[in-house]
């Protein structure tokens, strides 16, 4: 009975470590990798080069690719980054380098999830880079018609695209099948980053010259609800089962947990200085914020929404991903 108990804990602890969060910090130019079972980081890889703001991994959790943005913030004077690194993470090394050829700031890597093609926004081109992870080969540019096209969200069945167009305050719809805009809507006059509900019927960004969430409709592409927040919203994702999308209110140093049933916030958790972005665990049990001024994630207990622990990482951390083992 004891070993048949002590064989069970030991499944249930390889179950959940099923591989490891990669955190994109700034303020180091490196990308940890945490060991969420140990909440310890256990290694750093440096980007070489100036900084990389998000990171994206293969699907076959094999390796991670690291946009270079440069040393600005978004719509801020500074260095324009024009590389990506491609990162292996049993080696734990830079293994091969994509050049855009020309400073294009890229930010936001998505893999998309029929076709494993890597999409990259890339600013100052106003535009989304085609990418295929296999060949590091650039295959084609996806025009926004906008902006500062910071984030990007692909909805479930990989034809539509969402960018978050930062200045412009607006997002535009893209058909990535046919590689073009199909349309552009009108949110703010500033607006950050961009999430897709479950199921992919509603859009979420976060307005940031209103306390509030803006909710569109992506079967007409129009706004279509407000969301009240206590405080500047910043990064949203939802939760595995479409009932709750969290949110980060930087100012307040707290996540709030919205109600999608009635679209209002019904609790806040407080975290570390600076939430950013939020990364939900594969099993659904835990979020993960990167907190930036505090070089720390925080690991939200879904179930019982509290901060169940503070992993220590590198300096102004912020993207997330999570790298599946194989």
């Amino acid at each position: 009975m004891i070993f048949a108990l002590l064989a069970a804990l030991s499944g249930a602890a390889e179950t959940a470590h099923q591989g490891y969060l990669l955190v994109a910090n700034k303020g180091d130019r490196t990308v940890s990798m945490v060991d969420v079972v140990a909440g310890r980081q256990v290694a750093t890889i440096a980007e070489e080069g100036k900084t990389g703001h998000e990171v994206a991994v293969s699907p076959d959790g094999s390796r991670a690719f690291v946009p270079i943005y440069g040393d600005a913030g978004v719509g801020k004077p500074g260095t324009d980054g024009q590389l990506l690194r491609v990162i292996d993470l049993s080696q734990r090394a830079i293994v091969g380098t994509i050049d855009f050829g020309q400073g294009v700031r890229p930010h936001c890597a998505v893999f998309g999830p029929q076709n494993g093609l890597l999409y990259v926004t890339t600013e100052l081109e106003n535009s989304v880079t085609v990418i295929d992870p296999a060949t590091l080969k650039i295959v084609g540019s996806i025009p926004t018609g906008q902006r500062q096209s910071h984030m990007l969200a692909i909805s479930r069945d990989g034809r539509r695209g969402y960018t978050c167009n930062v200045g412009a305050g607006s997002v535009s719809v893209l058909d990535l099948d046919a590689g073009k805009l199909v349309a552009t809507i009108p949110v703010a006059a500033m607006i950050q980053r961009i999430s897709l509900s479950v199921d992919g019927r509603l859009a979420f960004t976060a307005d940031q010259t209103a306390l509030r969430l803006a909710v569109i409709d992506t079967a007409t592409n129009a706004v279509s609800a407000s969301i009240p927040l206590p405080g500047l919203g910043f990064g949203t994702t939802p939760t595995p089962d479409g009932r709750w999308l969290l949110v980060t209110l930087p100012a307040l140093n707290e996540v709030g947990f919205v109600d999608l049933a009635t679209m209002k916030v019904v609790q806040t958790v407080a975290v570390p200085k600076a939430p950013q972005e939020i990364l939900i665990a594969p099993d659904g049990s835990a979020a993960y914020v990167s907190c930036d001024a505090s070089k720390q994630v925080a690991v939200i207990d879904l179930a019982g929404r509290r901060v169940a622990k503070l992993i220590d990482v590198g300096a102004v951390d912020d993207g997330l991903a999570w790298a599946a083992a194989r």
